[in-house]
């Protein structure tokens, strides 16, 4: 599927516990976020471009999700240097751009970069089902991973029968515009989207209950730490700690 372009690999990221990397993004992530200081996240975005380098993923769709992702922090360039009261930068009309402004956006911009990059190469390198398991070994009830997987199986059937109704539309000569009849036209193919997900839905279950389905996935995959892991959870442990003196200190 397109959301696991990275999972298939033979780097150290890739061969590492999933439950290592799930207890490790976490308080990574929320160090970066929590960062206050310029020193501390440009630090921050160089431990996360060490960490893509060792998950050694495409140069090219690690690329296409940065853009994506920077597209929506572009906004914040937009809007935030005006927005924050500060010493003056220029005036365009009734706005002033300040200093505070811009170094607020260069910051989040700087911390946001840097946790895209740390779940790229933390939790990517890891299957959805791969990380459904070690999420249910780390104690998340059996009905949330449940229903994790199964958002994540069927999102993709659903978006199929979405582009197949839509299809089906335009076969019968229907083009979008502004006017009443295509916003008919989509509130029906939504409305047959959704009766379809539900019968689907229904069909399915019957079909896992057939099959001895007791409200919880096995996986064949054997989960075991290794002292690769632990040497790789020290040196994260120790990393989180180096951006929080640097935060501190600077």
């Amino acid at each position: 599927m397109q959301m696991e372009t990275f999972s298939q690999g033979s780097s150290l990221l890739h061969r590492s516990d999933p439950r290592i990397k799930i207890c490790l993004i976490v308080p990574y992530a929320l160090t970066v976020v929590l960062l206050t200081g310029f020193p501390a996240a440009l630090t921050a975005l160089g431990m996360s471009t060490v960490l893509l380098l060792l998950a050694r993923l495409p140069r090219g769709p690690v690329l296409a999700r940065l853009a994506l992702v920077n597209i929506f922090i572009l906004f914040l360039w937009v809007f935030l240097p005006f927005s924050a009261a500060g010493q003056a930068v220029f005036t365009l009309g009734p706005l002033t751009c300040t200093t505070a402004g811009l170094a607020l956006a260069g910051l989040i911009t700087l911390k946001s970069n840097a946790v895209v990059l740390a779940v790229m190469a933390l939790l990517s390198t890891s299957s959805t089902p791969a990380l459904g398991y070690a999420l249910s070994r780390l104690g998340l009830p059996d009905k949330l991973t449940f229903l994790l997987l199964i958002s994540y199986r069927y999102l993709y059937v659903i978006l199929e029968e979405y582009h197949r109704l839509d299809s089906a539309a335009r076969a019968r000569a229907f083009k979008p515009g502004t006017n009443l009849h295509t916003y008919k036209t989509y509130g029906y193919l939504l409305a047959m989207v959704l009766v379809n997900s539900y019968d689907r839905a229904g069909r399915v279950y019957q079909a896992m209950l057939l099959r001895g389905f007791q409200g919880k996935f096995y996986s064949l995959q054997e989960l075991a730490l290794t002292r690769r892991d632990v040497f790789f959870s020290a040196g994260m442990a120790a990393t989180v700690g180096a951006l929080i003196i640097v935060d501190l200190s600077l």
